[in-house]
């Protein structure tokens, strides 16, 4: 058994089982070191060699010790949101840990997944308004996408401004593309992605990541927050390479007569129970299939197909969707999505109302809310 060793980087016990889990060192090179006091775990060798940040990934109670003192910091808080998962990816209690006359700037990353015809003034009004819903004053709101280096250059051009000689700190739930955004900010400030010294990035605690902008102030980049509503967390990484989009979405459009359903997968069921013929628009990643169906037929066909043709998930991996439960929605004369955490939105626009039920497991937040396209 290995003896407990621990990563002189970031503090973490380092562990040899999973490279997908926090402290991780391959035996071997564990096996070949000299000085086992002077090990440094997988996360921290890409940060100090190939200028890269990976995000850690903590549960909320860890998170929140780690966190709980930035309410006394005098400093600008940049609150990261997958903008294709808004809700997914939102800390309800952002202001409890950031305190609530703290500078507040949202950035709303992702927007390479939103369709192209989507309108960014509309999105950014969409998000104030959210925003005002909350009770939470911004200073400002951002429409960026990291991993095209959409917006970054003049997010950190305002940051800069915003700040007022503060230091900034970066907060945000797992899967939002912090990390991405991180690294294209220490790329702008180090002024060369290929030139990296150990000391322009001191790691503090772990999953705590400072990168200094000037000789009296840093950017703070914090651990993910893993939000247990959200399907995500509930994926392996086979289905999630499926259910997390990488590339614009597709809107889907079905015309449904009342008591036919459509399958997101084995994920998730939409059961249109009563109402009038209408279109529902479907937003989900593209590589997740969608299967239409009567409403009559939906349980035996779940029953008989659930990780196979209803995929993801897979057989080897159903964790909690064997057991899903009902959610019933009434729409009236308005545009409104339901959306499922992590998953995606359905909207609808219905003139005479009708009645939808979503079939899920309980741990999944589903929800209604004013339409964001």
């Amino acid at each position: 058994m290995l003896e407990k060793l621990t990563c002189i980087g970031c503090g973490i016990d380092i562990q040899t089982e999973d490279e997908n889990k926090q402290g991780y060192l391959p035996l071997s090179l564990v096996a070949k070191s000299v000085d086992l006091n002077h090990l440094i775990c997988k996360r921290c060798f890409r940060l100090k060699n190939h200028n890269e940040v990976t995000d850690v990934e903590l549960g909320a109670e860890d998170f929140y010790k780690m966190v709980k003192d930035l309410s006394k910091k005098d400093a600008l808080i940049v609150k990261v949101v997958d903008i294709f998962d808004f809700s997914g990816s939102w800390i309800e209690d952002v202001t409890d840990i950031v305190g609530k006359n703290k500078d507040l700037v949202l950035v709303a990353n992702k927007m390479d997944l939103l369709p192209k015809s989507v309108k960014e003034n509309k999105i950014k009004q969409w998000l104030f308004k959210m925003m005002k819903q909350r009770g939470i004053k911004v200073k400002d709101i951002f429409l960026i996408s990291a991993i095209k280096n959409h917006g970054v250059e003049e997010l950190a051009s305002h940051l800069d401004r915003l700040r007022n000689k503060k230091d900034i700190y970066i907060v945000g739930a797992t899967n939002v593309g912090k990390s991405t955004l991180i690294n294209k900010l220490i790329e702008l400030t180090t002024g060369d992605k290929n030139i990296v010294t150990t000391s322009h990035f001191p790691g503090t605690t772990l999953g705590m990541i400072e990168i200094p902008l000037d000789s009296r102030s840093s950017i703070y980049d914090t651990p993910g927050i893993i939000l247990d509503y959200d399907i995500s967390h509930y994926l392996d990484a086979k289905s999630l390479k499926l259910v997390i989009p990488k590339k614009e979405v597709k809107a889907r459009v079905f015309q449904l007569n009342p008591e036919q359903s459509i399958f997101f997968g084995g994920l998730a069921r939409m059961d249109f129970v009563k109402g009038s013929r209408q279109s529902f628009t479907i937003y989900a990643s593209n590589l997740v299939d969608l299967h239409r169906t009567k409403l009559e037929n939906a349980v035996s066909l779940f029953e008989k197909h659930l990780g196979k043709m209803l995929a993801p998930p897979f057989e080897d991996n159903l964790s909690i969707f064997n057991n899903v439960v009902k959610k019933s929605f009434r729409i009236t004369n308005r545009k409104i999505d339901i959306v499922i955490s992590g998953l995606g939105w359905i909207t609808i626009n219905s003139d005479a109302g009708c009645e939808i039920d979503i079939w899920l497991p309980k741990e999944i937040e589903v929800f209604t809310r004013d339409s964001i396209i």
